[in-house]
């Protein structure tokens, strides 16, 4: 069994603590791996060795700041398969889907570099005569980013590169569920000339070591990717600090069909949006409204398309849609969610229990119709493979619907109609819309969200900017 050492200060080293954290393949139900239960030692030892490399890092050009990604990406390409493989054993993600996102991952690593002579500052107009104001972006300095399970690897390169980029420093926490594709990855940057203390990877549980990351002085900012309520531990944890916060924290996503969509497209998509890693992924299709004068064929071919959902072994040839849910707690969970909106009157048209299976945690693929607004399985995310579908009378009632929700990541719409589809745009408060499409965002987008989905965001020009702080110079002469 595979047993990993935290990577502090360039070097792969003993944890502090003498425990462990076992690692499970859910699809097999065996233990894979285990990871150092890192305590606060070793938050404080990966901590100071970003802050005392990052002046020097900052120094450097950014050119040569973006030849580093350029050596990541390149490392990962030439594992790339041994990642994949690495990352579907350790969550139960399909193997091509796991290949994506190693491969997506390099690809991110090369964008950030490319930002290297792209990024600048200002030179803004003075009110005084013989003066120039110069706004300079500035690193902000040691970042701590906590990653998710559902996606790990793209994740950490999603805080990696852009930190590194713009001359900070950092300290990634992979999550306790899937931590061993992020540390084969720490294997590879270990036979890099990359000065001591710029990155620093580092296992243990979010209560302890996430807790002391995200609450020491010597954090400039804090970054997680992760559900509201841990969202609110690093709020609490940063406060006395006054630590900056980026945070994405989940959605409820709407998929409103109108009465012109293309059904068969809409099914199509909703179905992939709402199975993808098997429901497990933020920005997924939640809850469908859709039309009252197309709601009965919708369903009808909703249905028979979920049914038709294929569920197995990630490594399998045919490769199936999905596999098992992340981990036991995570099956229970959708199940008593299921459970709670049958017995408030929701009708299950097709899955609605636990998958016979003699291995894993397979949740069958479920539709549920009659629930009502307000009810859990419509207002809550249930990170699963169950969607409630809903009927609409008009365009005012579909976005009422939609919006009505506290959280405000993605969503969609399904129209042939330009302009209901602008007026959508206009209307709808969620941080990104994807039209007659999947969800699924692009590496040069914003993924940020509303309300409590969270606060600031990722990718693109917008996501660089998270780690840069401005400093305005008046300058006489």
């Amino acid at each position: 069994m595979q047993a990993y050492q935290q990577f502090i200060n360039g070097a792969l080293v003993d944890s502090h603590s003498p425990d462990w954290i076992e690692v499970e393949n859910p699809y097999t139900n065996e233990i894979i791996s285990r990871v150092p239960q890192g305590d606060a030692e070793d938050a404080y030892a990966a901590l100071e060795a970003a802050s005392k490399s990052q002046g020097a890092w900052s120094k450097k050009t950014v050119a040569e700041r973006a030849g580093y990604l350029k050596q990541m990406a390149s490392l990962i390409r030439s594992s790339r398969i041994e990642l994949a493989r690495c990352l579907a054993s350790e969550q139960a993600k399909v193997l091509p889907l796991a290949q994506v996102e190693i491969d997506f991952t390099a690809d991110y690593f090369d964008y950030y570099a490319g930002w290297a002579r792209i990024y600048e500052g200002e030179i803004i107009s003075s009110d005084r005569l013989n003066e120039n104001m110069f706004l300079f972006r500035k690193p902000i300095g040691v970042v701590v980013g906590i990653c998710p399970w559902n996606f790990p690897f793209f994740v950490m390169a999603r805080k990696v590169a852009p930190a590194l980029l713009t001359g900070c420093s950092i300290v990634v926490k992979p999550s306790s569920n899937t931590p061993n594709t992020t540390f084969e990855f720490a294997k590879l940057v270990a036979t890099l000339d990359l000065p001591k203390g710029v990155v620093n990877f580092v296992s243990g549980g979010g209560k302890t070591l996430g807790a002391a990351l995200s609450s020491s002085s010597l954090a400039d900012m804090v970054t997680l990717t992760g559900s509201v309520e841990a969202g609110q531990e690093i709020i609490r944890a940063s406060a006395e600090n006054i630590t900056k916060v980026s945070l994405e924290l989940g959605g409820k996503a709407p998929a409103i069909v109108f009465a012109d969509a293309d059904i068969g497209l809409a099914v199509s998509r909703i179905v992939a949006s709402r199975v993808i890693f098997s429901g497990q992924v933020c920005n997924c299709a939640e809850r469908a409204y859709v039309h009252s004068s197309i709601y009965d064929e919708f369903a009808d071919k909703f249905t028979k398309a979920m049914k038709a959902v294929t569920k197995g072994d990630p490594f399998a040839d045919p490769t199936p849609d999905m596999s098992s849910q992340i981990d036991k707690s995570q099956l229970l969970k959708i199940d008593a969610m299921v459970s709670r909106a049958k017995a408030d009157g929701a009708e299950i048209l097709t899955g609605g229990k636990i998958a016979d299976s003699q291995t894993g945690y397979f949740y069958e693929p479920t539709v549920i119709a009659g629930a009502r607004q307000d009810s859990e399985i419509v207002q809550k995310e249930i990170f699963g493979p169950a969607i409630p579908i809903l009927p609409f009378d008009d365009y005012d009632e579909a976005i009422a619907l939609a919006n009505d929700c506290e959280y405000g990541l993605t969503s969609s719409v399904f129209s042939t109609n330009i302009n209901t589809v602008m007026q959508s745009l206009r209307d709808l408060k969620f941080g990104e819309t994807y039209v007659n499409r999947e969800h699924f965002e692009g590496l040069q987008g914003f993924h940020a969200g509303w309300r409590k989905s969270g606060i600031g965001g990722a990718d693109g020009k917008h996501g660089l900017m998270e780690y840069l702080q401005s400093q305005v110079a008046y300058i006489q002469f």
